[in-house]
């Protein structure tokens, strides 16, 4: 089971770097790696699990946050009712096909369990994405996202570029707000 201490911390190289390209069928250690990532995820939304472990609660997390330079990344968006989860994957060699001219932003600012640092500021990404991933099995999927899952997406892809959320952050003005910016 993976905890806080199996994830790297930003200044580590791996971060930066650009994840390798994941080939099919999966090796045991790939499956092996998708379950651990989701089942972080699935641990850290759990209260008395998280409580438990001092797991901080995660909607996205990429292989190169567990120091594995893999294009790969789980993705738990839960349901605000309670609801089973929104959006649900292992996203294998994930690609954004398309993007909306449209940008948006999270008003409380993005957080990352690879960052133990607040860091204020909007985080401009796009409304909407077309995205193509393989699952576990090679199985091609192409689906849109919007909104909170679009921007989830778009972070966790980051990571599998060797970018963190900040980079994205007006330096000058965090909270600056272009007119076509919406809040989420």
């Amino acid at each position: 089971m993976l905890t806080m201490d199996d994830i790297i911390r930003e200044g580590h190289p791996t971060l930066r770097a650009r994840a390798e390209k994941i080939a099919f069928p999966l090796s045991d250690e790939d499956l092996k790696l998708a379950h651990d990532l989701m089942e972080f995820l699935e641990n850290s939304q759990d209260e008395k699990i998280a409580k438990k472990y001092k797991l901080r609660a995660g909607v996205g997390l990429a292989a190169p946050q567990v120091d594995a330079s893999k294009r790969m990344t789980a993705v738990l968006v839960p349901d605000e009712e309670g609801k089973p989860p929104f959006f649900k994957h292992v996203l294998v060699n994930p690609t954004i096909l398309s993007e909306s001219v449209q940008m948006a932003a999270l008003s409380e600012g993005e957080g990352c369990l690879s960052v133990d640092r607040e860091v204020p500021g909007y985080v401009p990404r796009h409304e909407r994405i077309k995205l193509r991933w393989y699952d576990l099995d090679g199985n091609e999927h192409v689906e849109r996202l919007r909104d909170y899952t679009a921007i989830v997406v778009q972070h966790e892809i980051d990571h599998l570029n060797g970018i963190m959320f900040y980079d994205h952050i007006n330096q000058e003005n965090p909270f600056f707000k272009p007119n076509d910016l919406v809040l989420l």
